[in-house]
């Protein structure tokens, strides 16, 4: 059974119920995380908490959470739920009103949702049990204030439908000036000449934490060079390597581009390179 937290109880999934009237049922008005764990140890909370509350606070929810209260939050799903792999979700919305209203309503109480899901064991660093990524391409449609992990993703899910129909893994997006942003629901990067460089931070792309803990894993290491700066789509379609992160995938290699290969079509040296590294480091943050 899936046990669930809901505005301070717990409970099965399937008896947690909102109201329609709630702001996050309505107009996609909350933040959320997701947070991986293996065998009861998560990645990355403490920058997952930090960009939960980043992201509370720039859509003005104002909600009296420690840090200490999420952590006994994910820890007691973990221990609900088998303490197996799993991503804990994390839901805020601002809550229900009593009408349907574009403004923000005063005085309502918001919504704490979370519950546990199955998640795959996390890659091997070994280039023969890596996963393949094939991915498409497409034009940024999504809104400006990207870096806002918000609950509204239809933009996102429409982009990542467009590369499934088409039998790919993903979606690369690219902005009106033909620069590369992310994926649909990933951040995204490429190898050249052997140095990893990922477009900079901005309201185009999300502040992934699976993106913070890599590179900075990779510069504390330093036998790997790390470039954020503006990448082309040319440059994107003449790399050696390409690779996906998220919190779900940690570093996915990606082999091919609309049907193309990148580089040779296969793993990459540097890839094996990364996800060693994150592997060993992964659980400092």
């Amino acid at each position: 059974m899936n046990i669930a937290f809901l505005n301070g109880s717990y409970l099965p999934l399937e008896e947690a119920k909102i109201s329609p009237l709630d702001r996050g049922f309505l107009f996609g008005d909350g933040i959320y995380e997701v947070v991986p764990s293996y065998a009861g140890k998560m990645v990355g909370f403490a920058p997952h908490i930090e960009r939960m509350n980043s992201g509370l606070s720039a859509i003005g929810i104002n909600l009296d959470w420690s840090q200490s209260d999420w952590q006994d939050l994910c820890t007691q799903l973990i221990e609900k739920n088998g303490s197996g792999n799993l991503g804990i979700y994390l839901h805020v919305s601002r809550g229900a009103d009593s009408k349907r209203f574009h403004g923000f309503p005063e005085n309502v109480t918001p919504t704490v949702f979370a519950f546990a899901f199955d998640i795959a064991p996390p890659p091997i660093a070994d280039k023969a049990l890596a996963k393949k990524y094939t991915v498409s391409t497409g034009r940024d449609l999504r809104w400006e204030r990207c870096q806002i992990k918000s609950t509204a993703l239809l933009g996102n899910v429409l982009h990542f439908q467009q590369g499934y129909d088409q039998g790919n893994d993903e979606t690369l997006l690219f902005n009106a000036d033909n620069q590369l942003t992310e994926a649909s629901s990933c951040n995204a990067y490429i190898v050249k000449n052997g140095v990893v460089i990922t477009p900079p931070l901005n309201n185009q792309l999300l502040p992934g934490i699976t993106r913070q803990l890599l590179l900075d894993i990779l510069r504390r290491d330093g036998s790997i060079p790390v470039e954020e700066r503006i990448v082309t789509m040319d440059e994107v379609r003449n790399a050696d390597e390409a690779w996906i992160t998220s919190s779900s995938k940690e570093i996915g290699a990606v082999v091919e581009i609309d049907g193309e290969p990148v580089g040779n079509g296969e793993v990459g040296d540097i890839w094996l390179a990364a996800q060693t590294l994150y592997t060993a480091g992964k659980y400092n943050y």
